[in-house]
């Protein structure tokens, strides 16, 4: 029977200086985990990346911080090579790295739109390509969506549009690494209180997003809190390996599919 507890794996978290992913990052060394690589993508995060690194060793756990560019293919095959050479082979690997445009179909120029496709799709692919190529057997895969996926809604084509296929991926990723016992799935949480949020919305927008879920008045802020989604990221990566080619909207009522 394989081991799918946290406890003495090594994880890979793509995002995981700050936010959310930096948040899985202490979590996952708290719950025991060997050693926590991460990764961050510009200099602008490194001071970031350097807190959550200290506070993973202060857990009791190895770590070790990269940084790159993820939109190109070489640089995720570089990151899981040098993730292997620091601290082992991944029994976890995490992608939370995404970004937000809201903005008119019209006005989306074909820059916005080939930067948001390399952000959102590409890095998503290359990174579940490489994770079915070196996580170890019985590993399991997240990758972040967004819960816009379950929405019907304006303004961000771009978004949710280069997000979609990520469910995509994520099954067949399933399909092909459920072989080997690995689980891959895909979680969409809804807008989070994250400085990934606000730049985006207007002061009318947030209000609605505070009260747009059928929890909001029992969240802190209205919005998905991301402590609200680390028990999820935590039980798919360890008891909930059963779970596998699915997108889970973490959301409290916001959008549903």
């Amino acid at each position: 029977m394989a081991d799918h507890s946290i406890k003495g794996k090594v994880v890979l978290i793509a995002g995981g200086a700050k936010n959310l992913g930096g948040l899985i990052a202490r979590d996952l060394a708290r719950q025991g985990a060997a050693a926590v690589a991460i990764h961050y993508n510009s200099a602008s995060s490194k001071a970031a990346a350097d807190e959550t690194v200290a506070a993973i060793e202060a857990a009791g756990a190895r770590a070790a911080a990269f940084q790159a560019d993820l939109t190109r293919a070489s640089a995720v095959e570089k990151l899981f090579a040098d993730t292997i050479a620091a601290v082992g082979k991944p029994d976890i690997a995490i992608n939370t790295v995404g970004k937000v445009l809201k903005k008119p179909f019209v006005e989306i120029t074909e820059a916005e739109y080939d930067e948001m496709s390399a952000v959102n799709a590409k890095s998503a692919f290359f990174f579940l390509k490489e994770a079915g190529k070196n996580v170890n057997d019985h590993g399991k895969v997240v990758t972040l969506v967004t819960s816009l996926l379950g929405a019907y809604t304006p303004f961000y084509a771009a978004y949710e549009g280069t997000k979609a296929p990520v469910e995509h991926f994520t099954r067949a990723a399933s399909k092909e690494f459920g072989q080997r016992g690995i689980s891959v799935n895909a979680v969409g949480p809804g807008p989070m209180d994250t400085p990934f949020f606000y730049p985006a919305e207007g002061e009318e927008a947030v209000a609605y997003h505070k009260t747009a879920a059928a929890l909001s008045s029992f969240s802190k802020t209205g919005l998905t809190d991301i402590e609200d989604v680390i028990p999820f990221i935590r039980h798919l990566v360890s008891d909930g390996w059963w779970i596998t080619g699915q997108t889970i909207l973490i959301n409290g009522g916001y959008t549903t599919k």
